[in-house]
């Protein structure tokens, strides 16, 4: 795998993780307290957060895809 690309899948897990975290906290007071995160315990809120993660990463590693097949494209015609 070449640096740049390691860089772009650091970046993508960093924003997934980052807006992940920021969606599940602005959620968290409007969710069930079973589906809330307590500090230092594996539970439901941790699932929760997990999954909003994982869904936000798979998002962005699809636009990427997708924006560098255009790209090629674009550059053969």
């Amino acid at each position: 795998m070449a640096k740049s690309e390691t860089v772009k899948n650091f970046l993508d897990a960093l924003l997934a993780v980052l807006a992940g975290n920021a969606i599940y906290f602005l959620l968290a007071p409007h969710l069930p307290p079973s589906l809330r995160h307590g500090r230092f315990v594996e539970d439901w809120g941790l699932v929760v957060d997990f999954m909003i993660c994982t869904v936000i990463f798979v998002a962005v590693k699809i636009a990427r895809a997708r924006d560098e097949r255009r790209r090629t494209l674009n550059g053969r015609n």
